[in-house]
């Protein structure tokens, strides 16, 4: 299959949080299924990741603005005339979609509040190429630009939405937000994230991210990991973690969302007097990052709402058990199983980190837990539900496809 993926955001622009990673992922593995995939993303300038742009290998100018190879994937950069926040201008994707766009078998639209993803389904509707929607966890106004998203859901949302022949959830929490706004059942397709085991096979050795803190081996240390915005509920959890009673250490590592939480969370630690228990370290990405949920004797993601929770998922697939609010579509996966799941509430954290930093024979079973759970937090699963939903929008041959696909498209007929 010919397969189009737009997303505002791609590899290595790691700081925009879960997509740049989770449509690399899938991008990836259908390539490697012997598909021909295409991402079209937005240039958004020097990458402040581990990785610049310049140093990916085999890319190239094009009429587009740059173009890269990615394990397989053909990733094209549209260049930026200007941007606001996280959305950009780029005004040659309009020349890309008239040319290339009838090209492809089947497109695949992450996200909701961008020109690329808009355009992309005005083409398709047009010329008749079948499209799958996956708002990534924005249907609903969530804090934000409410009325902004209000807006621009009347003018242009609906049309991409209506539109649509699939609209993917990846949890139950953002299925059902989706069919309570009107979005026929019938349409929507659950799917979760997934994690790549090969990124965990070889984990760095306890202690180093302590060293680099100066932190005694013994010192228990939390551990966020994302993107410092309200909607993580930083606020609550330094609130939290103010009413400890078990000496700890808290780590908030992550990017400035720019929507004002890190000034109140820096508020707060003055506030409760925290200055010397938490640090604020900034974003980490690759060995910096595992060293730190390696390290973590605790995972938080206390998400006042999140689609899913790769970040938690991560922390499971480092062996540290994790603490999430019910807020989180990974929850249902890691309660009781590999951490604990609670009400988006200052107390319930406040009483769900202590008992994780307590220790004894429950917090031993959440830990051994987690690599089971990784286990089944592989994409594989996932990508074999793409693959299959691309084939049966496309009537594609099960012949051109991967086996275990083919065997379940066999199967429903």
């Amino acid at each position: 299959m010919r397969i189009l993926k737009t997303t505002q955001t791609y590899y290595p622009y790691l700081s925009k949080g879960g997509p740049p990673v989770k449509v690399r992922a899938i991008a990836r593995a259908l390539a490697q299924r012997g598909h021909d995939v295409t991402v079209l993303t937005a240039d958004m300038g020097d990458s402040d990741g581990q990785t610049k742009l310049s140093e990916l290998r085999n890319w190239t100018r094009s009429a587009w603005g740059w173009e890269a190879q990615d394990n397989g994937v053909e990733a094209i950069y549209l260049r930026t005339t200007q941007n606001y926040r996280a959305t950009t201008i780029n005004p040659r994707m309009l020349r890309f979609f008239a040319e290339r766009l009838r090209g492809f078998d089947v497109v695949h639209i992450y996200g909701l509040y961008d020109l690329i993803g808009s355009a992309a389904g005005w083409y398709c509707r047009r010329y008749g190429v079948p499209y799958v929607l996956e708002p990534l966890g924005m249907f609903g106004p969530k804090i934000r630009s409410r009325h902004k998203k209000r807006l621009y859901r009347s003018l242009v949302g609906n049309a991409l939405f209506n539109g649509a022949q699939a609209i993917i959830a990846t949890s139950e929490t953002e299925r059902d937000e989706l069919i309570d706004g009107g979005i026929p059942t019938g349409k929507v397709v659950l799917r979760r994230n997934g994690i790549d085991p090969a990124e965990f096979a070889a984990l760095p050795a306890r202690g180093a991210f302590r060293a680099h803190l100066g932190l005694a081996d013994s010192t228990r240390l939390v551990v966020f990991l994302g993107r410092l915005s309200f909607i993580k509920g930083l606020d609550h959890l330094v609130k939290a973690f103010a009413r400890l009673e078990t000496a700890a250490q808290l780590v908030i590592a992550g990017p400035d969302d720019h929507d004002g939480c890190a000034h109140t969370v820096k508020a707060l630690i003055a506030e409760f007097d925290l200055g010397a228990r938490v640090i604020l370290t900034g974003p980490l990405y690759g060995q910096q990052k595992l060293e730190a949920l390696v390290d973590a004797d605790v995972f938080v993601l206390p998400s006042r709402y999140e689609s899913f929770g790769n970040a938690a998922a991560e922390a499971v697939a480092c062996g540290t058990p994790v603490l999430v609010t019910d807020q989180c579509g990974i929850a249902p996966l890691v309660d009781g199983k590999a951490g604990l799941a609670v009400p988006y509430d200052v107390a319930a954290l406040h009483k769900g980190i202590e008992l994780l930093l307590g220790g004894g024979p429950q917090v031993a079973e959440l830990r051994s837990g987690c690599a089971a759970v990784a286990r089944d937090l592989s994409w594989e699963g996932p990508v074999n539900e793409m693959e299959t939903l691309y084939a049966s929008l496309t009537r594609t041959s099960v012949s051109s496809i991967s086996p275990q696909v083919a065997d379940g498209l066999e199967t429903a007929k």
